[in-house]
């Protein structure tokens, strides 16, 4: 039997990758990427890929649909939905929990929902069904909080490079336009490397941009809820190891774990 499908869905900025990472360390899992941008190879800075967040050696945490196409490759949702499904049954053969995390609602819900679209797609034989028990926690920080976030990890992000990723992309021939394409942080960046704007333009702008987007997100998330995919959301002010034990607790509740389960896989 498989184990069930977890998922840990939030805002940008709001730290579910840690939090899914520590999650996936105390019960044994893996993480399948909900991130329709850390699919590219080469967006690190901008994209927040944080491959560091996984570990490294036999601690590290597996993850799964980070790095694995070119810029300018098409992709769509339902190109997701195949890829998510079959990194689920990677998983299952590790006898892992698939832990699925990131803030692209509709990429999260075209696998929770089971999509069905209106022509199959060229390489999927059947409608793929989502055929396991679920459980979907979500992170919801307050305005001021979401805000403060986003705002700190953009500007930490142009310290470390961020404006030199673009640089280096199209010294190396990738064109405009693709970045363009991405939106957020590689439009503005992108403008602001072809000297289209300036650099107080491009801060003020790409902040103001990036709170609309975890705006949206919170939206597509509650619209989720409203269709009738049940959300626990994380209580706020926890530390992430408290919010840890609450997902396991939640867990146990639930009877998707057990206690001597997780004794098993908390052993060195």
């Amino acid at each position: 039997m498989s184990l069930p499908f977890i998922t840990i869905l939030g805002p940008t900025a709001s730290g579910k990758t840690a939090l899914a990472v520590e999650l996936a360390r105390k019960i044994g899992g893996e993480i399948i990427s909900a991130d329709s941008r850390q699919l590219y190879r080469s967006l690190d800075i901008g994209t927040g890929k944080d491959i560091g967040e996984y570990g490294q050696g036999e601690h590290a945490v597996p993850y799964h649909l980070i790095d694995i196409l070119e810029v300018g490759e098409s992709y769509s949702v339902a190109h997701f939905q195949k890829d998510a499904f079959e990194a689920m049954k990677k998983i299952d053969l590790h006898h892992k929990f698939p832990i699925l995390c990131g803030g692209t609602g509709l990429y999260i819900d075209a696998v929770l929902s089971s999509y069905q679209f209106s022509k199959l797609p060229p390489f999927l034989e059947s409608p793929l069904e989502l055929d396991r028990p679920t459980i979907v926690f979500g992170l919801q920080p307050s305005w001021d909080d979401r805000r403060r976030n986003c705002s700190n990890r953009l500007f930490q992000r142009l310290n470390e490079g961020m404006v030199e990723e673009v640089e280096n992309l199209l010294a190396k021939g990738l064109k405009p336009a693709d970045l363009r394409w991405l939106g957020l942080e590689y439009k503005w960046l992108t403008d602001f490397v072809e000297n289209k704007i300036t650099r107080e333009e491009l801060e003020k702008g790409l902040e103001v941009a990036i709170h609309q987007f975890a705006k949206r997100q919170m939206t597509f998330f509650r619209k989720m809820e409203r269709s009738g995919i049940k959300i626990l959301w994380i209580p706020e002010n926890l530390m992430r190891s408290e919010a840890v034990d609450w997902m396991i607790s939640q867990l146990i509740f639930k009877d998707f774990l057990t206690k001597d389960l997780l004794k098993i896989e908390k052993r060195p």
